[in-house]
């Protein structure tokens, strides 16, 4: 099978339509339930140090994992709601990150001249 999103994208579309879910799936639902997913993603490293955010055992990530793939999948279905190609919008904000964030401007992380959330 051909792993790409386009494809992942119709599994999901017939997945819902075979149980007439459709009807549910509005971009303003699909948003609200990506947004909880992301909030059970968070949960998992709530209490956790950096360090021992980076140092999950098995069960820890594949835990995450499963809730990584939540949020992927909702995410593709709001994107599949709103015909947008999330490959290409990808592709537009990391060249307008680029461009906001030039190497020749950061240093470690952090923006030399400016707030760079703006």
């Amino acid at each position: 099978m051909n792993d790409s999103i386009e494809n992942i994208r119709q599994e999901l579309s017939q997945f819902a339509q075979k149980r007439d879910w459709e009807q549910f799936h509005s971009p303003k639902n699909l948003s609200m339930a990506l947004i909880a997913e992301a909030a059970e993603l968070v949960e998992h490293f709530q209490w956790l140090t950096e360090e021992q955010s980076h140092q999950l055992n098995d069960e820890q990530l594949h835990d995450v994992g499963m809730e990584l793939a939540d949020i992927f999948i909702y995410l593709v279905r709001v994107s599949d709601q709103l015909n947008v190609d999330l490959l290409s919008a990808a592709r537009e904000k990391m060249a307008i990150n680029e461009k906001r964030f030039p190497v020749s401007k950061e240093k470690n992380g952090v923006t030399m001249h400016g707030d760079p959330r703006k």
